[in-house]
């Protein structure tokens, strides 16, 4: 950690350079990936050129390499200067729901920079914020991981620990923060079915879940990757209680959400994780 610490401090010129040189090296020289990005882009895109996908994949590696110097900046980052590049548009939809002394669910997705986001949220939002988060098998990742992602008050809610947290804090007026678009790969995982990105594609049930047991309205926290190191982010109000377990309007409406902006700004979304695996699908 003391090591990170002293790269963190490094001014971000030289943390861009640094990400010049990662995307020469996992692009063109080991290719990090490029097999599975190449084709999830091909089945999400099935009528875009070659050159327009040659296009996407570029730049979603140089927004990869940007997000590795930037998660390791946000150890050390100031609030002032995060601020600055993490810029909170428009927070309507949450302040309304402030003024009724209600607390809500954010749905995030995994478009450059979500840390960014989840970090300054506490300080940016109206009302504090709780993430949940998914335990990394590196403990030293994980350390990590939830030290950047609280350092500014952020309270962090293990998968494995969500029921009994939101029993105990009830009563707190807060945001519980969700990035919801990843894998669900374990067995236990509640999972749901759908058309996403011109693909068959399971996601996670548990924003489902969590809404239907606190009956908290849901928004979508939006990010968009201004210029380098640069990122606004807005919220959109995408379901309201009541819920019932039966009912997936919400899913479904988070779904459509990420799809257009992933569409926007195709080269903004994860792309190297490999999100379409074939087990869980039914039929599969």
């Amino acid at each position: 950690m003391f090591f990170i610490g002293l790269l963190s401090q490094l001014p971000f010129w030289i943390l861009y350079g640094i990400a010049d040189f990662l995307f020469f090296i996992t692009f063109r020289v080991i290719g990090y990936r490029r097999k599975m990005v190449q084709k999830n882009l091909r089945n999400s895109f099935p009528d875009t050129s070659k050159d327009e996908l040659n296009k996407i994949e570029r730049d979603f590696y140089r927004n990869l390499c940007d997000y590795g110097v930037e998660l390791l900046k946000l150890f050390t980052i100031s609030k002032d200067e995060l601020s600055k590049r993490m810029r909170f548009k428009d927070v309507s939809a949450i302040e309304k729901y402030k003024q009724q002394n209600q607390s809500v669910i954010i749905l995030a997705s995994h478009q450059f920079n979500w840390e960014w986001l989840l970090s300054s949220g506490n300080f940016n939002l109206p009302v504090p914020v709780d993430f949940v988060y998914q335990p990394q098998s590196s403990k030293f990742f994980n350390r990590f991981s939830l030290l950047c992602r609280s350092r500014f008050g952020a309270y962090g809610i293990s998968r494995y620990t969500v029921a009994r947290e939101l029993i105990k804090r009830k009563n707190m007026l807060r945001a519980i923060a969700i990035v919801s678009d990843q894998y669900p790969g374990l067995k236990e995982d509640k999972k749901y079915q759908t058309r996403f990105l011109n693909q068959d594609t399971v996601f996670f049930l548990g924003a489902h879940q969590i809404a239907t047991l606190t009956q908290y309205p849901v928004v979508y926290a939006q990010v968009k990757k201004i210029k380098r190191g640069y990122y606004e982010a807005s919220f959109v109000e995408i379901a309201e209680p009541p819920y019932t377990k039966d009912d997936f309007t919400l899913i479904e409406n988070y779904i459509k959400a990420v799809e257009n902006i992933i569409r926007e700004n195709p080269a903004g979304w994860l792309w190297s994780h490999n999100r379409w695996k074939k087990r869980h699908l039914t039929g599969g």
